[in-house]
């Protein structure tokens, strides 16, 4: 018989056990290797990740119960923003000139309605008063060379965390502050902290969600005031040298101040500049010199914008400034009359121009809002810019609450007199455009080195 190999698993597992002892010290002895290599050579984070460590922002906790607030951070990037994604974003936007374009038909509606947004001024609630159409509902701007994307609610609230925004002006700003609210109120419920005044014109509401406050001063003409009244002189009259305290006095606790004044100005008026009476808007039977409202008006937002410059600029905080441009009215005829703003839809182009009174209104708040501009420059964090929103609004005849101001005003009846509101918006509605255009204009400010950082 020929030999026989035997095979046995101990041999095999000789060969394993060997390996086994020798693969502890082989780990062991790369271990300097690796130590020196990363001692000497570390590696290197990409730049957008050390960026957005570096960048994080304390959070400033501020009372819901008290009208004192923390002086407001600086702009930082939106956390909710991976890096990449922010770069990408920044790379994609260009600068948009959002005044000139068109509207145009849009399937997809408003964020909110008249029955989720609890904030709405009985008066622009048109849904609710039985307004029957809804077509203006359904229209969208559409800026001439460059997109208006639509309103992000949580991208804004992550802009204004930890800080505090102010509207303040006339009905108008009221008007642009529960539009946002009714907008923002979809990603995150806001809690009514504080009212105040007639018809509640002083308001703020807390957004717990983000630490961020929201509020309305009234202030018709930005500068100090007395409003005309059923049992005071039938005129208003102001001190076109001194703001109105009733918000200035906060201004070292706002971050960020959306100003909007025009419709005031048009009412009978005395102006005073310390003790000395400059002249008067409509005053028959007064013993002034009648000067018209323009020039006043440009020296009331001029006022407004150096007080600010020079209590905001001067002590290095931050603060931006957003001037919104005069909002057209669209009554045709009487204000009480059946029909008064009646449109159904859009201006096109052709049908409508700016011009007349909206147009030098306009201008002016354009003009003194770049010559300000030019005058902040030495203050690297102060930032402003107008909100110009007069000729999209001018192509919105369809917009108001007209006799919608009222609850089912045509219940018993149409009449040849009813009262009508073709000044403010209904909400939802165009008004809601001002606020998307604004988060484009905050978007724009969200780089460091917009603030000079």
């Amino acid at each position: 018989m020929g030999s026989t190999t035997l095979t046995t698993p101990f041999k095999d597992q000789t060969h394993y056990c060997l390996a086994k002892k020798l693969l502890p010290w082989t780990i062991y002895a790369f271990f300097p290797i690796v130590i020196f290599r990363l001692y000497f050579y570390p590696l290197q984070l990409p730049q957008s990740s050390r960026d957005q460590f570096s960048n994080t922002t304390p959070i400033i906790i501020t009372s819901s119960s008290t009208l004192s607030l923390a002086p407001p951070p600086r702009f930082s990037p939106p956390p909710h923003l991976s890096p990449h994604k922010a770069e990408e974003e920044r790379a994609d936007e260009t600068p948009c000139e959002y005044t000139s374009g068109k509207w145009v038909p849009d399937k997809l509606g408003p964020l909110y309605n008249g029955t989720t947004c609890g904030t709405i001024k009985d008066g622009q609630n048109c849904i609710n008063h039985g307004r029957p159409d809804f077509d203006y509902l359904y229209w969208r701007w559409k800026p001439k060379q460059c997109k208006l994307p639509r309103f992000e609610p949580n991208t804004f609230l992550q802009l204004i965390r930890n800080k505090h925004v102010a509207f303040v002006g006339d009905s108008m700003a009221r008007n642009q502050l529960e539009s946002l609210l009714c907008m923002l109120s979809t990603a995150s419920v806001p809690e009514l902290v504080y009212k105040d005044g007639e018809e509640n014109k002083f308001r703020r509401w807390h957004f717990p969600s983000h630490n961020a406050n929201v509020s309305v001063y009234w202030s018709p003409f930005l500068v100090k005031g007395i409003e005309k009244s059923k049992l005071g002189p039938d005129y208003n009259k102001l001190y076109l040298d001194h703001v109105d305290e009733r918000w200035a006095s906060d201004l070292d606790h706002i971050s960020m101040i959306v100003l909007s004044i025009g419709h005031w100005f048009l009412h009978p008026a005395v102006y005073y500049e310390g003790d000395l009476v400059l002249g008067c808007h409509y005053c028959p039977g007064l013993n002034h010199t009648e000067i018209g409202f323009y020039d006043v008006l440009r020296k009331a937002l001029r006022t407004t914008l150096k007080t600010i410059i020079e209590r905001r600029g001067s002590n290095g905080n931050a603060i931006d400034v957003v001037v919104t441009t005069f909002s057209p009215s669209h009554f045709e005829g009487d204000w009480d009359k059946a029909g008064a703003c009646p449109k159904k839809k859009p201006y096109n182009e052709s049908e409508k121009q700016l011009e007349g009174m909206d147009a030098d209104i306009r201008k002016i708040e354009v003009e003194e809002v770049n010559a300000a501009k030019d005058n902040a420059k030495q203050f690297a964090k102060f930032r402003l810019e107008a909100l110009d929103v007069t000729k999209l609004s001018l192509m919105r005849p369809d917009g108001h609450p007209g006799p919608y101001m009222h609850p089912f005003p045509f219940a018993n009846g149409v009449t040849d007199r009813v009262q009508n509101d073709c000044v403010h918006w209904c909400l939802p509605g165009p008004i809601d455009t001002w606020n998307e255009i604004l988060l484009q204009v905050v978007k724009k400010w969200e780089g460091p080195s917009e603030r000079g950082e």
